[in-house]
């Protein structure tokens, strides 16, 4: 199926501007999803729209209200909505330029790819060159969802990264969080060693390594159950309390040593060494 773009507008850089689409660029189409079921009737149970005076409604009769005091409501249908003309509603226009290191990463959100429709092709191709040569983030602004968004436009091969930024009221200050944790001189020795622990366990970031545990968990009492066999529980981990922290990382470091060179002892008695492998 060909993904529905989620914003189409126009890509402004001053005055040369391309038309272009907006697609998410992550899913959830893979996630293990449940519906709410009647288990005496095995019917799926369906959410209706209700007025408490008069029963159910149409979804599509309802429209949006603000509450202004308790129950009371000041109402907005599609043509009001349609009335907020913003330049961000129809163009992104790029306003400035910042190092990527500038953005703090709790400001980051959604990502979003851009590509240009068929005849905007070379103006895209243009502002597109110019930000990989400027090495730069490009920010500018849109409405999506009824919200208007600032975004970090990346160019990435051929196309460009829109992600979404969230607002500063929509971060909450690690202050509130942190500034209680007490202060604690951590032992140098330690510091060491849990270093060496980190050099151990030193790798390249690779996405398709990671597996979501509990949705296999979950696939498996799907399957169990449609084969009609009796469900096993996952044992709960074991809990750590460590009593003695400087021997807890000395035999995590053997541990991790360990670990790193298992590899090695299965490999055949009679293989090459590694030095000759071509």
């Amino acid at each position: 199926m060909v993904a529905r773009p989620t914003w189409q507008g126009r890509l402004k850089l001053s005055l040369v501007s391309c038309p272009v689409s907006l697609f998410t660029a992550t899913t959830s189409a893979n996630d293990v999803r449940f519906h709410l079921i009647n288990p005496e009737t095995n019917n799926r149970i369906r959410m209706v729209p209700t007025d408490p005076d008069t029963g159910p409604v149409e979804r599509s009769d309802l429209v949006r209200g603000y509450e202004v005091k308790k129950d009371e409501y000041v109402l907005f249908d599609d043509a009001d909505f349609d009335k907020v003309k913003l330049e961000s509603t129809k163009a992104i226009s790029i306003d400035r330029f910042v190092d990527e290191s500038d953005i703090d990463r709790l400001y980051w959100d959604t990502p979003h790819y851009m590509v240009p429709d068929k005849d905007g092709a070379e103006a895209f191709s243009v502002i597109r060159e110019a930000m990989k040569k400027a090495g730069k983030v490009a920010l500018g602004c849109l409405v999506l969802r009824g919200k208007e968004r600032q975004v970090a436009l990346e160019v990435r091969d051929k196309g460009i990264i829109a992600y979404t930024l969230r607002s500063r009221d929509e971060v909450r200050d690690a202050g509130d969080f942190f500034d209680n944790i007490p202060t604690v001189k951590a032992d140098k020795d330690m510091i060491e060693i849990a270093h060496k622990i980190i050099g151990q366990k030193e790798a390249d970031f690779d996405p398709a390594e990671f597996k979501d545990g509990y949705d296999d968990a979950l696939r498996e009492m799907i399957n169990a159950k449609t084969k009609g066999k009796k469900l096993v529980a996952s044992p709960e981990p074991d809990e750590t309390n460590v009593i003695d922290l400087m021997e807890a990382l000395k035999n995590s470091l053997k541990g991790s040593a360990t670990a790193k060179k298992a590899p090695a002892k299965k490999a055949p008695a009679k293989a090459a060494p590694r030095k000759k492998a071509s």
